[in-house]
């Protein structure tokens, strides 16, 4: 098993990586930015380095920085967490070439799902069905691009590869706005990603976001762990999720779980992973793969009793993975609600200093954060303060124990999105299940208005 395992992140997912590697017998070195200091995982780690100023430029994303701090505290492993280097190739390759585990892929699988139209040609090849589309990166050749938005059929989206995030994406309705689109987004591709490689889909008009989470141990065993729903979202960012997806064709689903499997086994993938797809009338189209631990991983989690940090860190351990696909039993349903920091109605970012915390409770609750009373948020870094997660035997049971809980819920001190989530909750469109990615956007203009 790993010995030390430098955390290269911060709040609740810092604390989350912290209590697996407990759990395990395994040391942990928290690295932080000065304004982290007061972290709780920065408090409870068997180390502690601070590796920079406030700004993440500075600080989380300063590699040479934690690299050092590794060194320093004669660490064997780094897990990145999700956001900051996750899904950095070069990180992994600077942590891997200084002698250090990396817990996720290797350097290369990340490069190849990072790049979303090698990314598409990969999940292709391993039978993995895919959005219609260009089939590659466009040219300037005006005519072919005409050509192939006309086969597609519009409206058509265009895509940066590096793209992330949200941004790097166009829709095109008609022949007369798709020169000027392609060439906008190369544009703000190259200036946004470093990268102006574009390449064009069917714009999907009603599609549902749903993604199917796996493990892997990078020698051709893989396994999956069902799926989940992450449709209510908000400029392209997840709000509320769920686990399994509900209203999936059984048939179209069990083809689509079997394939995420046997492509982590044509590419050799390694450790967690997830399969984004958007759906729509009974059919799969593969997005993208996201090649680290997700933020809505505990929904899995409560499904399958599966600890996904704990198993990331066997796989990384390089010790034999034993677990099978016979040994996954799904139970029950599961919510996980995004508690950020932000105003309910306008979104803008509210740090400050918690006053008051009370955090819910009951059968099937659980609460993922760093929060604690008297602690200051601060405006650096993303918004997203906690993760109320609630389980039920059937879809209604575990909705009622998250109206509960929403309930109790107390923060005080800060504006933050409890309010919106309280209204979701008690949505009759989303209580029926199955709402599409625009459902809540436009939702919440009708409330403007």
């Amino acid at each position: 098993m790993l010995e030390k395992v430098l955390i290269a992140n911060r709040g609740e997912i810092a604390l989350r990586i912290l209590r697996a590697c407990k759990e395990q017998g395994i040391k942990t070195v928290a690295v932080h930015s000065v304004e982290d200091r007061h972290l709780k995982h920065v408090k409870l780690a068997d180390e502690s380095v601070c590796i920079g100023p406030n700004p993440s430029v500075d600080s989380y994303l300063n590699v040479p920085a934690i690299i050092a701090a590794a060194e320093v505290t004669n660490a064997t492993a780094i897990h990145p967490g999700y956001g900051f280097l996750a899904e950095n190739a070069d990180f992994c390759e600077q942590v891997e070439k200084s002698g250090f585990v990396f817990i996720g892929p290797r350097a290369d699988t990340i490069r190849l799902m990072g790049d979303k139209v090698s990314a598409i040609e990969a999940m292709k090849k391993a039978g993995v069905p895919t959005v219609p589309g260009s089939g590659g990166a466009l040219d300037d050749n005006e005519k072919r691009n005409l050509d192939i938005a006309e086969r597609i059929g519009y409206p058509v989206i265009i895509k940066a590869a590096a793209g992330g995030g949200g941004r790097g994406m166009r829709v095109v309705h008609r022949d007369n706005q798709l020169i000027s689109s392609i060439r906008l987004t190369k544009s703000e591709a190259a200036a946004a990603f470093g990268d102006g490689t574009v390449y064009m889909e069917k714009f999907l008009q009603n599609p549902r976001h749903v993604e199917v989470q796996v493990l892997a141990d990078g020698k051709g065993h893989a396994i999956h762990l069902g799926d989940r729903d992450c449709s209510l979202q908000r400029r392209h960012q997840k709000v509320m999720e769920e686990a399994p997806a509900p209203g999936l064709d059984a048939n179209a689903r069990e083809n689509v779980l079997n394939a995420c499997v046997k492509a982590c086994q044509a590419i050799k993938y390694r450790g967690a992973g997830t399969f984004e797809f958007l759906y729509e009338a009974g059919h799969y189209y593969f997005i993208e793969m996201n090649t680290r631990v997700q933020v809505e991983h505990p929904v899995t989690e409560m499904i399958t009793g599966v600890d996904i940090i704990r198993e990331q860190l066997h796989i990384a351990s390089e010790k034999e993975w034993t677990m099978r696909q016979e040994d996954i039993v799904f139970r029950g349903h599961s919510f996980e609600c995004r508690i950020n920091a932000e105003d309910p109605i306008t979104f803008i970012p509210s740090p400050g200093t918690i006053n008051a915390f009370h955090v819910p409770g009951g059968l099937g609750v659980r609460w993922d954060s760093h929060l604690y009373n008297g602690y200051r948020i601060p405006p650096y870094y993303d918004s997203m303060i906690g993760k109320l997660i609630t389980w039920g035997e059937t879809r209604e049971t575990a909705l009622e124990r998250m109206k509960v809980a929403l309930d109790e819920l107390i923060i005080d001190g800060i504006r933050h999105n409890t309010p919106l989530h309280k209204t979701l909750v008690r949505d009759t469109g989303f209580i029926a299940g199955g709402v599409n990615i625009h459902y809540l956007e436009k939702k919440l203009e009708k409330n403007t208005h």
